[in-house]
């Protein structure tokens, strides 16, 4: 069976990465946009990320240019608009696509994992993935729905 720590992904620094470094954590993958309505919503993930990295949650952050032109930068762009704009220190990943056929392989398993339920497609920048220590998708947040309203589940996922 497939989990998420069956994929690598490229760091916004250019390192290879792969996914089964983080066995053991519980990861909230999201796919980010620095122009976007719910850019905002960095601040938020980057509270989640210190309130409970200590107790093994990781976020890993995504940037997507899939929606309206909303992520135009390069990676060096992304990351010092993060670090300087809302002092993200959770991992950030070079750019990809969640949709289509260039996704990132992690994102269409996401993607295919949750489809009979939510239509499958990711429908804008900000969808969060939760995913449990053994690499399995728990849950899938659509935009709207703020970091701060995660902090249940995640205690859930945490202490399971």
């Amino acid at each position: 069976m497939t989990t998420a720590h069956d994929f690598a992904a490229t760091t916004i620094d250019g390192a290879a990465q792969e996914l089964s470094d983080y066995k053991g954590k519980v990861l909230l993958v999201v796919n980010t946009a620095s122009k976007c309505g719910f850019t905002p919503q960095y601040e938020g993930l980057e509270t989640l990320y210190e309130s409970y990295a200590d107790r093994g949650l990781i976020v890993l952050g995504f940037p997507c240019d899939q929606f309206g032109n909303q992520e135009p930068g390069d990676e060096a762009e992304i990351k010092s608009f993060c670090s300087l704009t809302y002092n993200v220190t959770f991992p950030m990943f070079a750019k990809v696509d969640v949709n289509g056929e260039h996704a990132h392989p992690l994102f269409a398993w996401l993607r295919d994992h949750e489809s009979r339920v939510l239509g499958g497609n990711i429908k804008w920048n900000f969808t969060k993935f939760l995913i449990d220590p053994a690499g399995n998708l728990v849950r899938r947040y659509e935009t709207t729905i703020e970091p701060e309203q995660l902090t249940q589940d995640i205690e859930e996922v945490l202490t399971a």
